[in-house]
Order: structure tokens, then C-alpha cells, then sequence
């Protein structure tokens, strides 16, 4: 071993070095992982050492990551005209050392969307979000996008939609993202958006029902309803129904429906105890903007927790999400009183 030593050539036997079998690639966002090719498993942590590791830098000149049918990271070089599966960067590797959390949860109020996808590659999976070109939607559609998700952005506005998912593509140029026409105050617009994916001959993994009015003075849609119980609530339940069979053909897959703390603060029942039907959609006497939002968040949650029981057998999980208490977007913006109280509140508030 001395002899070795001294002529440079000492044992290589290191805790860096892969047992036999053992590959060190990485995805999209950098981070390292490892598979083992006799057992055909991936894991995080080096197979010796037990340490993650994240590339550091962007690629040497000449470079570009690409993807493989099989959503396979693999990189070219342009210059040797080669392509490789081997990043050029794992000679630069850094060592993550994530600090265990102390409490019951990972993550708190200042995590991102980013860092709660750091890791994760999401090539294959395809995802619906409704309302994606601005706010918590926006913010959703890219952080997904960024990971390997195909992406289809369901805005109202088909011009703002596009202008969302140039946003995402100045980004990243390779981002699978798509904007589709999706008006839920319109039960009609619902079903053409809904036949209109189902002729993609997709898979759906994702569907994230985030689209939501507030504050919004009285008025009815086309379909005779309460304009926020129909946005909010109403056309979300129909979209689900229409795609279900589709989330249930592509398990596992998830409904994600965004609601809020709010809605503790109603009731949709009579003094009897049953459902009130007319508290749902009520007339213009009857309407209070704030409590039509409570409740339309209520029925999120209810429906929700139901369709998690009906389609968890198949594959199918469904979740309610309350995302921060006054979050600043645009989703205040029908009242000046409530943009003067979110802009008090945005200091103290999650941001974007």
C-alpha cells in the first residue's frame, strides 16, 4: 500500500466511490441521484456515504440538457457533436446538508413553491390549473413547469393565458406549457374545455381547481346562478365530474382544490339543521359578497373530503388547501376597501 502511495496510485476504495452497479446521474434542477442498476432503484443519498449532492454552476459552453423519451435527463454537447447521459457538472458537485426539521412539519410560511419541488422530477406528468396566469395559479403552473410537468393553463382569458405561459418559456424555453380557454361561469365553456382536453388523448395526474372571484358585486351567470358560488364552487365541481374518468385512468393522480380558512367563518344550513339551497346561490337582497365567498369555500372543502372518498379507491386523492391568510394578488381587486386592507396587510403576509 506504501508503494502505491508513494507512486500515486493508493487505494481508490473511497466513500465517494460507487459500489459496482451503482450510476450517478441528475435531473432537470441539479440535483444528484443514483440508481442501481442491478436491484433497478434510485435513491437520493450516495449508496456509501449517505450524503445528497447538488451540481454547482450551469453547463460549460457548448452544452444543453435535453430530455429522452422516456423522460430521461441526457446532455449535447454541440461542440464534440456527442450526446451523454453523464452531466459535465458532477465533477462540481456540492454537498446538501438539509437541517432536519424540529417540528411536525417540513415546511412553514416562508417556503416556496420552488424549494417544495427542489428534487423532484415531474417529466410525464400532466397538469390542469385553472386560473394560471396570474397569482397562486401562475406561481403553480411555472413551479411545476420548471420540474418536467406538462402544464395547460385554464384562464378565462385565452390572450392572458398565452401571455402566462410566455412568461414560463422565458423561463425555461423547453417548459411544456399550454393555455386553454376555461370560463367557469359558464357551465357550457366548462364542457367545451373539458371535451377539448379529452381529444388530446392526455393522461391527467394534476388537477388543481385554484380559479376563484372575491368581493365581486351581485350578478348572475348565464346560467341563472350566483356568480361567486359558480366560479368558486360550481364550475369546478362540474369540470371534476367531466375529467374524472381520465384522472381515474391515470393513477396515481390528485385533485388539488384551493380554498381557505374562511370558510369556518358561515353555515349552509337552516335553522332545522338540513341544507339550504338558497344560501348557495342567493338573490340580490340576500347577497353578502364576503359571506358568498365563506360559503362557496365551504362547499370546496365538503366536496372535496366526498370526492376523496369516492375516487381514493381508484387511485385518486383529493385535498383541500387553505394557501396563507391575505396573500397580495389580484384577487382583491373588485373593492378598493379590500385592496387598501390587503396592501396594510401584505408586510405581514406570504408572498407570491
Amino acid at each position: 500500500m506504501a508503494a502505491l502511495k508513494y507512486a500515486g496510485l493508493e487505494d481508490t476504495d473511497s466513500e465517494e466511490e460507487l459500489p459496482p452497479g451503482w450510476e450517478e446521474r441528475t435531473t432537470k434542477d441539479g440535483w444528484v441521484y443514483y440508481a442501481n442498476h442491478l436491484e433497478e432503484k434510485t435513491q437520493w443519498e450516495h449508496p456509501k456515504s449517505g450524503k445528497r449532492k447538488r451540481v454547482a454552476g450551469d453547463l460549460p459552453y457548448g452544452w444543453e440538457q435535453e430530455t429522452d423519451e422516456n423522460g430521461q435527463v441526457y446532455f449535447v454537447d454541440h461542440i464534440n457533436k456527442r450526446t451523454t447521459y453523464l452531466d459535465p457538472r458532477l465533477a462540481f458537485t456540492v454537498e446538501d446538508n438539509p437541517v432536519k426539521p424540529t417540528t411536525r412539519q417540513k415546511y412553514d410560511g416562508n417556503s416556496t413553491a420552488m424549494e417544495i419541488l427542489q428534487g423532484r422530477d415531474l417529466s410525464g406528468k400532466v397538469v390542469i390549473i385553472t386560473g394560471a396566469n396570474s397569482g397562486i395559479g401562475f406561481e403553480t403552473a411555472k413551479s411545476l413547469a420548471l420540474h418536467g410537468a406538462c402544464v395547460i393553463l385554464a384562464c378565462r382569458s385565452l390572450a392572458r393565458g398565452n401571455e402566462a405561459v410566455q412568461r414560463i418559456l422565458g423561463e425555461w424555453h423547453k417548459a411544456k406549457v399550454e393555455a386553454m380557454t376555461l370560463d367557469l361561469a359558464s357551465l357550457q365553456s366548462v364542457q367545451h374545455f373539458a371535451e377539448a382536453f379529452k381529444s388530446k388523448n392526455l393522461p391527467l395526474h394534476i388537477l388543481i381547481c385554484n380559479a376563484a372571484v372575491f368581493g365581486a358585486p351581485w350578478s348572475l351567470t348565464e346560467d341563472g346562478l350566483e356568480s361567486t358560488f359558480q366560479v368558486n364552487h360550481l364550475g369546478h365541481f362540474y369540470l371534476v365530474q367531466l375529467l374524472e374518468d381520465v384522472l381515474c385512468q391515470s393513477p396515481p393522480a390528485r385533485v388539488v382544490v384551493v380554498s381557505s380558512e374562511s370558510h369556518r367563518f358561515t353555515e349552509i344550513k337552516d335553522s332545522s339543521g338540513k341544507l339550504d339551497f338558497s344560501l348557495l346561490s342567493p338573490s340580490k337582497k340576500e347577497y353578502w359578497a364576503m359571506l358568498a365567498y365563506n360559503r362557496s369555500k365551504l362547499c370546496n372543502i365538503l366536496f372535496s373530503n366526498e370526492l376523496n372518498r369516492r375516487l381514493s379507491p381508484h387511485g385518486v386523492t383529493s385535498n383541500s388547501v387553505h394557501p396563507g391568510n391575505m396573500i397580495y394578488s389580484s384577487i382583491h381587486r373588485n373593492w378598493w376597501v379590500y385592496t387598501l386592507l390587503f396592501t396594510l396587510a401584505r408586510p405581514f403576509t406570504k408572498s407570491m
